[in-house]
């Protein structure tokens, strides 16, 4: 029985053959490389995304050397957590403030949402780059579904942070738009969550408890 790797998450398949298609992100069974008996594939795929420093000009060098530290101390884990572990808390401040009526729960979510709205730039750049060079820009159904999150993530944040600045009160007061602002804000919680749960099925989907 053989084992084979999917270049593309580093899922290991044991069998005759590799699956139609990797159980963890989708790709297609042509991804997939025979390891040897020492643990090397038997026909590794090419790195793509990689740098011919020498070929490059000053400004694409530098972009080279973000691009591999964005790799190599693992930033969009890093960065990722801020919108993982801020919109959370700021959905609970909101509802808190809609229900019990204190209203510095909502000035405290609408100043985090502020914040995770400027940090997302660095969450999408990082993920991108992580995309291209440690999944070959693979667009399976599960990184579909993680951009389509990312998208839907960045448009409730501005929706809800651009709405709040031009009325402060929309929390706070009861109203019918109030329930709409809420309704957004539990989209964002779900694009948020979804788009986590499919990094972590990247991360973790091939270990065995």
């Amino acid at each position: 029985m053989g084992k084979w790797e999917c270049t593309v998450c580093g899922h290991v398949h044991e069998g005759e053959e590799p699956p139609d298609e990797c159980p963890v992100c989708s790709a297609d069974k042509s991804m997939f490389v025979e390891i040897k008996e020492d643990g090397e594939s038997v026909d590794q795929a090419p790195e793509t995304g990689a740098h011919p420093d020498s070929k490059l000009s000053l400004s694409a060098s530098l972009y080279a050397k973000v691009s591999d530290l964005i790799l190599q101390y693992h930033l969009h884990p890093i960065a990722v957590h801020t919108p993982n572990g801020i919109v959370p808390m700021a959905i609970l401040f909101l509802f808190i403030t809609a229900f019990l009526g204190y209203p510095f729960f909502e000035t405290s979510a609408f100043y985090s949402l502020i914040f995770v709205l400027i940090t997302m730039p660095v969450v999408l750049f990082t993920g991108y780059e992580t995309w291209q060079r440690r999944y070959r820009g693979a667009l399976t159904s599960i990184f579909k579904i993680k951009i389509g999150a990312s998208v839907v993530t960045v448009l409730m944040l501005l929706t809800l942070v651009i709405w709040r600045a031009v009325q402060p009160d929309i929390v706070a007061a009861p109203s019918s738009s109030r329930w709409i602002y809420l309704s957004l804000s539990g989209i964002l919680l779900a694009a948020v969550g979804l788009a986590g749960h499919m990094g972590g099925k990247l991360v973790f989907g091939n270990r065995k408890n």
